[in-house]
């Protein structure tokens, strides 16, 4: 069976997810119908341990994500925010210093209306 050709898509509008944890932070940009264009996280680019966690980290991978989502002629992000991570306001400054126009931002983070009973607390 051959390989089937891959078809350079043209998008000018997509999404950004900023999926940023304690320990990494994660940057997917999405189509509006929800296809992943393409990903990065402070893992992938190199950063290993409490590194990855940090708000440098964050920037670096959404100017790499940020990059590869022009070559599929992106130009407009909505921008959406998850987690308590340190990376996030980083991250959207990244996208908007690497030429994308950033038309809204959200965020996402699950808010319990008291569901289950969280987690004993950290003791440091």
């Amino acid at each position: 069976m051959p390989k089937k050709k891959k078809i350079k898509r043209s998008i000018t509008k997509a999404v950004a997810h900023v999926r940023a944890t304690f320990n990494n932070t994660i940057i997917t940009i999405a189509d509006t119908n929800g296809d992943v264009l393409c990903w990065d996280s402070a893992g992938t680019i190199g950063y290993k341990g409490s590194k990855k966690s940090t708000p440098y980290a964050a920037q670096k991978a959404a100017e790499k994500v940020a990059e590869k989502a022009v070559k599929f002629g992106v130009k407009e992000l909505d921008v959406k925010v998850n987690g308590p991570g340190s990376g996030r306001e980083s991250a959207i400054r990244a996208l908007h210093a690497a030429g994308l126009e950033i038309r809204a931002i959200e965020d996402t983070t699950p808010i319990p209306h008291n569901g289950c009973r969280p987690r004993k607390k950290r003791r440091v």
